[in-house]
């Protein structure tokens, strides 16, 4: 792949192995503010301002995604295929399908199904099964439980196509074992299988399609700061 990259103005080299990638801009420059040390924007193109810094000792870099998987294919493929990153754990929001998970849980998503056509262009003979890595899985977990007042749970998510439905179809998952619906995941675990890495998609519960509960989109940018230090941690 040449580089820079249509989407991205970095050289080789700028990222580190690992990228931490919110859905937000806004949320990734609160990440390199206020938890990287000496950060370096490395790329700007479109307003998705990517940084790499240090924290506690460790190289990392964090870049928004965008919103919905033909962002995330987007961006995650070219950093995977073009700028030899091996990791990328997704730290984002999502709206809860189950009465016991509540505002500002997390869910770590061990899969990720999906209502998009991204599949389709490897053209298998049959349905492929998004998932998660399991080291960094693992990883989180062990993180996680060190955590003091954290909620977790680790399942199924549903990445979906939509955010305004003229369906209601949140129920289907539901009885399924779906715990929470997002709209980036199921790209990024595909394009890590298809490129041979390693991802993991870290949600924390914004709103609830159960009870009907949200936080404020400030709330989103910058207070889900237990997922925010896990991603770090485990970076």
């Amino acid at each position: 792949m040449n580089l820079p990259t249509p989407h991205i103005s970095a050289r080789k080299g700028d990222f580190a192995k690992t990228v931490l990638m919110p859905g937000d801009p806004l949320r990734a420059k609160f990440i390199a503010e206020n938890y990287l040390e000496n950060p370096v924007l490395v790329n700007s193109v479109r307003g998705i301002n990517g940084y790499t810094g240090t924290y506690q000792g460790k190289r990392v870099s964090v870049m928004a995604s965008g919103m919905g998987m033909p962002s995330m294919g987007i961006y995650s493929y070219e950093l995977f295929a073009g700028y030899d990153v091996d990791n990328i754990i997704r730290i984002g929001t999502a709206g809860a399908l189950r009465k016991d998970l509540k505002l500002r849980d997390m869910v770590f998503g061990m899969g990720a199904c999906t209502n998009s056509n991204y599949a389709a262009q490897y053209q298998l003979p049959g349905s492929f099964a998004p998932i998660a890595s399991f080291s960094l899985l693992k990883k989180a977990v062990e993180a996680a439980e060190k955590m003091e007042g954290v909620h977790y749970m680790v399942g199924n998510l549903l990445s979906s196509d939509t955010f305004y439905s003229d369906s209601d179809l949140d129920i289907n998952w539901q009885k399924m074992g779906v715990l929470a619906v997002e709209m980036e995941a199921a790209a990024l675990y595909m394009n890590a299988a298809r490129t041979g890495k390693h991802a993991l998609a870290i949600c924390t519960i914004s709103d609830s399609i159960v009870t009907g509960e949200a936080t404020s989109s400030e709330e989103r940018q910058s207070s889900f700061r237990d997922m925010m230090k896990l991603a770090l941690e485990i970076a």
